[in-house]
């Protein structure tokens, strides 16, 4: 994110704007039977998906942009006697460097970043689950936006993977007002 972004994630979230308790629906009906292992949450925010993978048994690894967001998680992970790593990184400027196939699982929930695929592709494991949810573009932006994917695009950017779910439309969580995509792909045995 560029710095002005990252201030303006840095005051909602001191706002307490964009603080969920509950995880993401999808990433705790995808994880409910797996089990734990490393997960990488990129653009965590203040880490609701990460707290409840930690609560679960995962390893987890969480980065964001925004220093208020790693601090909530932080706070939130030592009052629940998690270890959590947890970093601040400008995803935006490339400020990401991650050990090829070293999770099981990777998530990125609501936010889209198209460099970030195949750091995303690289770093899971064979045969580990990704879990992505992108806010839709508007219907006359037919080649999407620079935060919001076009129709089909998640599916397309994971052709030759296993999907386990797709789905385009409504969110199915409040506190999100625009359309979603949400894909569940498995990476193939072999395939990096």
């Amino acid at each position: 994110m560029t710095g002005s972004r990252i201030e303006q994630w840095n005051e909602r979230y001191r706002a307490g704007e964009q603080v969920f308790n509950d995880p993401a629906p999808l990433v705790v009906e995808f994880t409910k039977g797996l089990a734990p292992g490393a997960v990488l949450d990129l653009a965590c925010g203040p880490g609701r998906n990460a707290l409840y993978l930690g609560g679960q048994g995962w390893f987890v690894s969480a980065v964001d942009g925004s220093q208020v967001a790693i601090d909530l998680l932080l706070a939130s992970a030592r009052e629940r006697g998690l270890a959590i790593d947890a970093n601040v990184a400008d995803l935006e400027a490339g400020g990401v460097g991650l050990p090829v196939e070293s999770f099981n699982l990777v998530l990125s929930c609501y936010y889209l970043q198209r460099s970030l695929i195949p750091l995303m592709q690289a770093t899971l494991r064979p045969g580990g689950l990704l879990i992505l949810i992108a806010h839709l573009a508007d219907a006359d932006q037919a080649h999407g936006t620079f935060t919001r994917a076009y129709p089909g695009e998640l599916r397309a950017l994971f052709h030759g993977w296993r999907i386990l779910h797709y789905r385009e439309g409504e969110p199915s969580e409040s506190g999100h007002r625009h359309a979603v995509a949400e894909l569940v792909a498995q990476k193939p045995a072999g395939k990096q």
